[in-house]
């Protein structure tokens, strides 16, 4: 796939993603930002920004925010989010900004083991003892919240076995020999806080569909039998007077450029 087909998963019901899917991850951005202590006129580039809540986040805190997505959809949310900021259609293993541009480069589960590329582009734009945060899925299986991911799974086998390299990274010393690969020094892996929080069936459904996984998975079943079998997934999982939750395990990494 080129990175110019990502708008056909993830770009399609941009709006539903922005507004129902990713604000359950705000946990997620909050802590990175913490961990790196981005702070006031740190120059800031987060890579696959999707709709650019993490960018938002981090100009809450007094960064001077740029991105890059292959969603032209998502991108237009993200500056509608972010006004004046550099955000930008393109791709993340060939980024249009020059050598040294940037303090922090972020990627919420936007690098993965298939793209070292975008790894050395990262390092690229960095300026020495820059850092890199990258996160990544964890034991996905393992976690509490397995279950609201298995609508992934309805995809066809080779595209469900992708996915799985994909989200290779989360594994014990992998991470870390894939950006110390790229030059980068590289702490100790850290965990993340993640949840996956929905007020009903329905909007689990809708907000799941927004996603490239479940993309996938709507070629091979359709649309409409995705948000049925969706809805009735949740369904068995609805808690009386409490949101539908899943915690998933996820990891960051550290790198800082030498």
């Amino acid at each position: 796939m080129t990175w110019e087909m990502v708008d056909e998963g993830w770009g399609r019901k941009a709006v539903d993603f922005a507004t129902l899917g990713e604000p359950t991850a705000c946990r997620e951005y909050v802590a990175v930002h913490q961990q790196l202590g981005v702070g006031p006129g740190d120059r800031v580039l987060d890579v696959a920004c999707g709709s650019g809540l993490a960018l938002e986040l981090a100009r809450v805190r007094g960064a001077v925010v740029s991105g890059i997505d292959a969603s032209p959809r998502l991108v237009a949310v993200a500056v509608d989010r972010n006004p004046g900021s550099d955000i930008r259609v393109g791709d993340m293993t060939a980024l249009p900004w020059p050598d040294a541009s940037f303090d922090v480069v972020t990627s919420f589960r936007g690098i993965w083991g298939t793209t070292p590329a975008a790894v050395r582009e990262a390092h690229r734009v960095l300026v020495p003892g820059g850092r890199l945060c990258i996160t990544v899925w964890g034991n996905v299986g393992k976690s509490p919240g397995a279950w609201m991911f298995e609508p992934f799974l309805w995809a066809t086998e080779d595209k469900v076995q992708h996915q799985a390299d994909m989200v290779a990274l989360g594994r014990p010393g992998v991470g870390e020999a894939f950006l110390a690969e790229a030059g980068f020094d590289v702490a100790e892996r850290f965990e993340i806080p993640f949840v996956l929080e929905y007020a009903d069936p329905d909007t689990y459904a809708r907000a799941l569909a927004a996603t490239g996984p479940s993309y996938e998975a709507m070629e091979s079943i359709g649309e409409d039998a995705f948000l049925e079998r969706a809805r009735e997934l949740a369904a068995g999982r609805v808690r009386d007077g409490l949101p539908l939750r899943g915690a998933i395990q996820e990891f960051g990494y550290v790198g800082t450029k030498r």
